[in-house]
C-alpha cells in the first residue's frame, strides 16, 4: 500500500512569518511554522514531519511536492553534500542545513517516492497542503496560534522553532512515549491502549490544555508521584 500525500510551504515577504504543512486527506494532516522563515525552509519542514509523522507505519509514501528545490535536495544533492561534509561543489555550505540533516535521519529505512507537481493550478492535495501552509503563516502574522490539524493517527505536532526536533506520533490512538523518570533513572517504554472514543476525548483534552495527549498523560503520570 501506497500513502500519497502532499507537502507545502509558505512564506508572506519570504524572508517573513512562514508556514508549512502535509496532508493526505482532511482526517490526516498537519501545519506549523515560525515567526520569521522562508518558503524553502517551509517546504523542508512539511517534508520532514510527514516522514515523522509516518514514521511507524510500513508503507510506502509517495510525496508530492511541487518545490524543485526540495527534490533535487533530496534526491540528486544530498549524497554529495555529506560525502564533502554538508558542502556545496564549491565548499560553501548548504543551506537549510539542520532541516537537511533532519530530512537525511527520517529518510533512513523508509520506502519513498517523490514526485513533482505544479503548484496553483488546482491539484486537490496540492493546494489542501498550500492552503494549511499559508494559514500557518498568516497566523503567525497575527500573532497567533496556528491550527497543528489532526496529523497522523490524531496528534498533531505543536508549533515549534526551526531547530526543534519534536514530531507527531506516528502510529495508531495506541502508542505513546515512555515516561521519563529522574536523570539517573532508565527511561521505559509504555504503550497505553485507547477505544477511538477514549482517544478522541484525550485529543480533545490535550488540544484545550494546549499541549499533545503525550505531555497530558506525562503530566497526570507524574502528578501522581
Amino acid at each position: 500500500m501506497t500513502i500519497t500525500a502532499a507537502a507545502d510551504g509558505s512564506a508572506l515577504g519570504n524572508p517573513g512569518p512562514a508556514g508549512w504543512a502535509w496532508y493526505i486527506d482532511d482526517d490526516r494532516w498537519a501545519a506549523g511554522g515560525w515567526p520569521h522563515g522562508t518558503n524553502n525552509m517551509g517546504e523542508l519542514k512539511a517534508v520532514l514531519e510527514l516522514f515523522r509523522a509516518t514514521e511507524g507505519v510500513d508503507d510506502d509514501l509517495l510525496v508530492l511536492c511541487d518545490s524543485q528545490y526540495v527534490i533535487n535536495s533530496v534526491v540528486k544533492w544530498m549524497p554529495g553534500w555529506k560525502r564533502k561534509g554538508w558542502r556545496k561543489a564549491d565548499g560553501s555550505p548548504v543551506m537549510n542545513v539542520e532541516l537537511m540533516k533532519e530530512i537525511d535521519a527520517a529518510l533512513q529505512g523508509r520506502r519513498y517516492r517523490f514526485e513533482w507537481v505544479k503548484g496553483h493550478v488546482g491539484h486537490e492535495l496540492n493546494e489542501a497542503a498550500d492552503d494549511r501552509a499559508r494559514a500557518a503563516a498568516t497566523a503567525y502574522q497575527r500573532g497567533a496560534t496556528p491550527d497543528a490539524g489532526p496529523g497522523f493517527g490524531g496528534v498533531a505536532p505543536r508549533p515549534a522553532s526551526p531547530a526543534s526536533s519534536s514530531s507527531a506520533s506516528s502510529a495508531a490512538p495506541a502508542l505513546f512515549e515512555a515516561e521519563p523518570g529522574p536523570a539517573s533513572a532508565p527511561s521505559k517504554q509504555v504503550v497505553v491502549g485507547f477505544s477511538t472514543a477514549e482517544f478522541r476525548a484525550l485529543t480533545t483534552r490535550a488540544k484545550r490544555a494546549g499541549t499533545t495527549p503525550e505531555e497530558l498523560l506525562r503530566t497526570l503520570a507524574l502528578s501522581e508521584r
